[in-house]
Order: C-alpha cells, then structure tokens, then sequence
C-alpha cells in the first residue's frame, strides 16, 4: 500500500532560476543536486525543517525527454496543480515573501477550511499559503 508521498516535480525553463526563487525568496533549502553525462540535473528543494518530501525542479532535457521536450516546455511549465504550503504566522510570511517580490493573487483571508493567500512561481505555478 502506499505510505507516503516523497517527490512531486515542477517542470521549469531554467534550473539555477527556479532555485535561487524557490532558495533565496521563499526560503527552502536544496537537498540534493546531482549532474548526469547526458546533460539532465536532478535538483531538489524542501522546506527547511522537512527533509522526508522534496520538490523536484525539472528542467525538460532532450536526452531525457526526446520529442516530448518541446511540448512539455509549451504546454506544462507553469501549469501544475495548486499544492498548499503552510507557516506558523501567515500574516509576517504574507509580508516577507511579498517584500521579497513573490507575486501574491490574493491576500490572507478566512475561508472555511482556514486563512490562506494564494501566490505563483515565477513560471506561474499556483500555491496556497495556509496558517494563522
């Protein structure tokens, strides 16, 4: 059966792009970083404090993904599905990651499951930010 989820990947158009925004703005951590003789790097991100689930920045690489390359850079990249991150005070983060640039869609607000804000990647990715 299945226990746990591990992985999930971001498809995105330029590896040291993605990981200084997801390192250097929204503040997660690298965990592993690794180049391989066809061109292809596997690169890593996760919140600083969990180290049992991690953000595969994937970059569509000719030796990887052949003719599927092309569509995947035109029809996926910035296109996933919305994945929920959460902070202890969603409020100071709202305002630390907005003076860092991060575009918001909408501010912190109740809703019935609980407060969040709604932001993108800079591919366009959407992410919720939940806490209280």
């Amino acid at each position: 059966m299945i226990t746990r989820l591990s992985l999930v990947t971001i498809l995105v158009r330029d590896q040291e792009e993605a990981l200084r925004w997801f390192t250097e703005i929204l503040g997660l951590k690298k965990l592993q970083d690794a180049s391989y003789a066809s061109g292809s790097r596997w690169l890593v991100v996760a919140p600083p404090e969990q180290s049992d689930f991690g953000i595969v920045l994937q970059k569509p690489e000719p030796a990887e993904h052949g003719a599927e390359r092309a569509r995947m850079k035109m029809e996926q990249i910035g296109k996933g599905t919305t994945w929920v991150f959460r902070a202890d005070n969603l409020d100071e983060t709202f305002q630390i990651l907005s003076d860092r640039g991060v575009r918001f869609l909408s501010p912190p607000k109740p809703l019935p499951w609980g407060r969040q804000a709604m932001f993108e990647d800079l591919y366009g990715n959407q992410y919720a930010l939940m806490g209280k």
